[in-house]
């Protein structure tokens, strides 16, 4: 075994200074919100979401039904959880019957409030057959109009560095670099590009 750094940043949203956008889905996407009958929902996206990706690797249990499980059990029970800003996406398609037709749950994310006026945003997750079409960012900008509604003044999140495409996700919606972190990571053989 090996231990490796991975760099991380901590970046905020100013909900007193900036604009929150009103999130979009495309056809045949739904919203649903936070219930404890979703966990499991909540769970198995997040599995499917990150079992692959570099966060996996960083966070082991995002690797795992079990341990998906566990985390999203870990977030529900906390006096911090935020119901209002915790959102799954549903998908099912536009043209046909809804009878007989199954939903596919294909996003997730969860808030918190850590701190005083502070809110904290977990676990973006989009299933792999899902990306591109907006849903993350559609996620993140639910999630901020939930801490706004709670009365909070500015939200966080981590990103490991490595995955661009969601540093310049929650740039480009407004977020700043506050700070970087590093992260030990045990590795066997794995590398990270």
């Amino acid at each position: 075994m090996a231990t490796q750094y991975v760099r991380r940043f901590r970046m905020e949203f100013n909900l007193l200074a900036q604009r929150v956008q009103q999130p979009s889905l495309p056809l045949g996407y739904h919203w649903l919100p936070w219930h404890p009958r979703l966990l499991e929902r909540h769970a198995m996206v997040k599995h499917e979401s990150f079992q692959f990706e570099i966060d996996s690797q960083v966070f082991p249990c995002l690797g795992h039904r079990d341990g998906c499980r566990s985390l999203m059990n870990e977030i529900a029970r906390q006096h911090s959880f935020l119901p209002g800003a915790t959102w799954l996406i549903t998908y099912r398609e536009p043209d046909v019957p809804a009878a007989g037709q199954p939903v596919i749950d294909c996003g997730t994310i969860q808030g918190l409030i850590p701190a005083l006026s502070v809110g904290a945003v977990q676990n973006v997750g989009i299933a792999p057959a899902h990306r591109g079409l907006g849903l993350g960012r559609a996620l993140v900008l639910k999630s901020l109009h939930g801490f706004r509604r709670a009365g909070l003044d500015r939200v966080y999140l981590e990103v490991t560095a490595e995955n661009a495409p969601a540093v310049e996700l929650y740039q480009s919606i407004g977020f700043r670099l506050k700070r970087t972190m590093f992260k030990a990571v045990e590795l066997e053989s794995a590398t990270f590009a």
